[in-house]
């Protein structure tokens, strides 16, 4: 009997004095978490925190933008209200004769309100392919056309004579410059799938 006390001494004891090194390398099990892909074409809306104008921002000028409402895939909030979005200013054509100043920008990064940072591939959205601004600038002159009405008949007069109306000539005035004011409401449009391998918890 006292040999095998001495024996079960002898195993605990050998075990109490394991080299920390080899405690070190325990793994623990970990959460299952994969992530969550956002397709390409996800929009995602935002405000923009300050003016952005092709006057005075030059090609690589950093730009903030803050979501207005959580953005859920199921039942989890993907991108809580309050997330900020940055990016820059990717290129900008300067006004010229017939046509608006216009720019595109990009947006590569967002930040939880955790610090957890995120990296992602969007624009700011537009219908004429991401680009703001570029429209046809103001006519330079009108030209009167003569535009003929219908017969007027009163009682005692009848009428039937043209009527001048101006319309814009060939001529267009220099462009002017694009600008998205502090305040404005707009889309991001990813154009990548975006990896939300992050999500805020109560």
């Amino acid at each position: 009997m006292k040999k095998i006390l001495i024996a079960v001494m002898i195993f605990f004891g050998l075990i109490s004095f394991t080299p920390a090194a080899e405690l070190d390398n325990i793994q623990l099990p970990m959460r299952d978490y994969d992530g969550i892909e956002l397709p390409a074409g996800t929009f995602i809306p935002i405000i923009n925190t300050q003016d952005i104008s092709t006057e005075y921002c030059p090609e690589g000028y950093k730009v903030k933008f803050i979501t207005t409402n959580d953005l859920f895939l199921h039942e989890t909030n993907i991108i809580p209200k309050g997330t900020e979005f940055f990016g820059y200013v990717e290129e900008i054509h300067e006004p010229v004769v017939g046509t608006n100043a216009s720019m595109k920008i990009r947006i590569n990064k967002m930040l939880l309100s955790d610090t957890f940072e995120i990296p992602i591939r969007g624009y700011i959205y537009t219908s004429n392919d991401n680009l703001i601004g570029g429209g046809i600038s103001a006519p330079a002159e009108y030209i009167k056309v003569p535009h003929y009405q219908q017969r007027f008949q009163g009682r005692f007069w009848s009428h039937r004579g043209p009527t001048l109306q101006l319309r814009p000539g060939g001529k267009r005035l220099m462009g002017e410059h694009t600008r998205v004011n502090a305040g404005e409401e707009g889309l991001i449009i990813l154009v990548a799938p975006a990896y939300i391998t992050h999500t805020l918890t109560n």
